[in-house]
C-alpha cells in the first residue's frame, strides 16, 4: 500500500464529505484546484508561516513527534505525519484533502454534539490519529497549520463542498466484512510496503525523529482506537480510492470487496486505546453506524457495528425496518 495510509485519522472526515450511508449525492464534478508551492510566495511572515504549516502537515514527526529533542514539543504520541491521511500535503483529490476545509468551520460535529472550530478539529486529530495531546490554540504551530489550510483553500467559497473532498463513494457491502479474507489481501497487496507485521518501514532508525517511509497500520506507533480511521466505512473508502501506491479514485487497484475486507483486517489488529470513548457522540442518534464502540442508539451487536452489514442498521435508524 501507499506510503500515506492512515494517520490524521480521519481527520475532518465528516466535514470533508466521506461517503457513507445516508449522505447526499456528491456535488457535480469541478476542476480540482492545484495550490502553488508555498515556496513561490513573496518573502515575508505569511510565506514563513504557510511553509511552517506545510512542514507540520508533511513532516509532523520531525517537529511534534515523540522522538524530537525538545520534550516540550512532543505533542504527537506516534511518529506518523498528518499527510499519511491527508495525502500529498492535503492536496490530493479524494485523499482526504484539506482544500476547502478552512471555509467549512465552525461546524457541527456529532462526536462532541456541538459546534467546533477548526482548531478544535485539528486537536481532535492530535489526540486520536496522532495519539497525542492538544496543541495550544493560540500557539505558533496551530497558527501555522491554520495558515497552510487557509492557503490551500484559497479561492474556495466559504461553505462550498467541492467534488473531490473526503473519500470517493464506495457501495456498502451486503455482507459482513471478513478480516480473515482481508489478511490474505493484506499479505498480497499491502505487506510489501507496510511490512508483514503491519509496523511500517522507517525512514531511518528508531529514535531519530525521521518518521516512516511507509507508516505502521497498527501497533503502538499507529493511530488509536478513537481515530476516524478505526471506523470501517471511513477506512475502506480511503483504501479503495487511494491504495496501493499509484492508485487513484478513477482507477482503483482493489475491488470493493477487497477494500472492505482488508480494512476490517487492519482495524481488527491491536492499537493504542483511547480512554472514555463512551463519551463520544452523546447524542446517540448522531453516532456513525460503523462506530466500533458502544453505547448505540439501536440494539444491533457490537460486531455488526464493527464489520457490518451496515444497511440494516441504517434502515432501522431511519425507521425503514425494525431493529433486531
Amino acid at each position: 500500500m501507499k506510503r500515506s495510509l492512515f494517520a490524521c485519522g480521519l481527520a475532518l472526515l465528516a466535514v470533508m464529505g466521506v461517503a457513507g450511508p445516508g449522505r447526499a449525492a456528491a456535488p457535480a464534478p469541478v476542476d480540482w484546484p492545484t495550490p502553488a508551492d508555498p515556496a513561490t510566495l513573496p518573502q515575508g511572515a505569511w510565506r514563513d508561516m504557510v511553509m511552517y504549516g506545510q512542514k507540520l502537515i508533511v513532516r509532523t514527526f520531525s517537529v511534534l513527534g515523540p522522538e524530537v529533542p525538545d520534550p516540550a514539543m512532543r505533542y504527537a504520541g506516534n511518529n506518523l505525519a498528518c499527510q499519511n491521511c491527508h495525502l500529498n500535503g492535503g492536496t490530493q483529490r479524494f485523499g482526504l484533502p484539506l482544500i476547502g476545509v478552512y471555509g467549512a468551520f465552525p461546524a457541527y460535529m456529532g462526536r462532541e454534539d456541538e459546534v467546533r472550530t477548526l482548531e478544535d478539529r485539528i486537536n481532535g486529530c492530535m489526540e486520536r490519529s496522532m495519539n497525542g495531546r492538544a496543541l495550544p490554540a493560540d500557539g505558533k504551530e496551530m497558527k501555522a497549520m491554520l495558515a497552510y489550510i487557509q492557503y490551500v483553500s484559497t479561492g474556495i467559497p466559504v461553505g462550498k463542498n467541492i467534488e473531490g473532498r473526503g473519500s470517493a463513494p464506495l457501495p456498502l457491502l451486503k455482507r459482513a466484512a471478513s478480516p480473515m479474507r482481508g489478511a490474505t489481501v493484506y499479505q498480497k497487496t499491502c505487506a510489501v510496503c507496510h511490512q508483514p507485521d503491519g509496523q511500517g518501514k522507517r525512514n531511518g532508525a528508531k529514535g531519530d525523529a525521521g518518521g516512516y517511509q511507509f507508516p505502521p497500520l497498527w501497533g503502538p506507533d499507529s493511530f488509536n482506537n478513537g481515530a476516524g480511521m478505526h471506523r470501517l466505512i471511513a477506512a475502506a473508502t480511503f483504501v479503495h480510492a487511494n491504495m496501493p501506491v499509484g492508485t487513484t479514485y478513477t482507477s482503483p487497484a482493489l475491488t470493493g470487496d477487497d477494500a472492505w475486507d482488508v480494512a476490517a483486517y487492519i482495524n481488527a489488529q491491536p492499537r493504542p486505546v483511547r480512554a472514555h470513548l463512551e463519551r463520544d457522540y452523546p447524542n446517540r442518534s448522531r453516532k456513525p453506524v460503523d462506530a466500533p464502540f458502544p453505547p448505540f442508539a439501536d440494539s444491533f451487536s457490537l460486531q455488526q457495528h464493527r464489520v457490518g452489514p451496515f444497511q440494516p442498521i441504517t434502515d432501522a435508524l431511519r425507521g425503514k425496518s425494525p431493529a433486531p
